[in-house]
């Protein structure tokens, strides 16, 4: 059994929320502010975290920050918080996706199974060295993709890029953070090299490029490898 652990200070939207997770066998442990969410992590280990970012005695952020110094835990954050700096800034602090109040339930609580069914395998060495889609195979340990039987030709810059979108796969990365561990740490605003690069990509690896499946965008975020 999943434990979640909820940290918001409203207390309808915990309890929203409480009613609906341990109505789908989840265990559910809720903080109001950001102290007790960091002592609780601590205690009770959680499998996932939902976080709002406007806490009472300190920003969502720091919050994240303090877990990330610890833990891989999923985080996913529930915030009113709409400006896409906001949403990139939780994103580079380390949270694994972002809802935006006001939210439905199950969008919440699919976004919440992911989260789940992305961290089991951390424990397995080695575990997908090989990512395979329904259009292409990836073989994160030879550095090969290959598609309809036959090896693809990356630059070095289309490898690292899709490195990265696959070893998150599921997960949204920031621009922020693709530019930096893709081009370097003095980068962080050249978004069009990004939209570049995944054009390329795109044209190479998908089915139809203009409607890519597996390499989505998340407008004035980042984006998403899903298999």
């Amino acid at each position: 059994m999943n434990r979640v652990l909820v940290v918001d200070d409203e207390p309808q939207i915990v309890r929203a929320l409480v009613i609906n997770l341990k109505a789908r066998k989840y265990e559910v442990d809720a903080a109001a502010d950001g102290a007790s969410a960091l002592k609780l992590a601590a205690a009770r280990h959680p499998d996932v975290i939902v976080l709002d970012l406007g806490l009472p005695d300190m920003d969502g952020v720091e919050v994240i920050k303090g877990l990330r110094g610890w833990t891989r835990v999923p985080i996913l954050v529930l915030s009113a918080r709409q400006t896409s700096d906001e949403k990139v800034e939780a994103l580079d602090a380390g949270a694994d996706d972002y809802v935006t109040k006001p939210f439905g339930m199950d969008e919440l609580l699919a976004r919440l199974r992911a989260a789940v069914r992305r961290a089991e395998p951390t424990g397995s060495a080695g575990a997908d060295v090989i990512v395979e889609t329904a259009g292409f195979t990836v073989d994160l340990a030879a550095k090969k993709v290959n598609r309809d039987g036959r090896d693809i030709r990356l630059t070095p810059t289309e490898w690292h890029l899709l490195e990265v979108l696959v070893r998150n796969a599921g997960r949204l990365v920031s621009q922020k953070q693709l530019l930096q561990e893709v081009w370097g740490p003095s980068y962080g605003k050249e978004t069009n090299y990004l939209r570049v690069y995944m054009a390329q990509l795109r044209r190479k690896l998908e089915g139809d490029p203009s409607h890519p499946r597996h390499f989505v965008t998340e407008p004035g975020m980042g984006y998403r490898f899903e298999r």
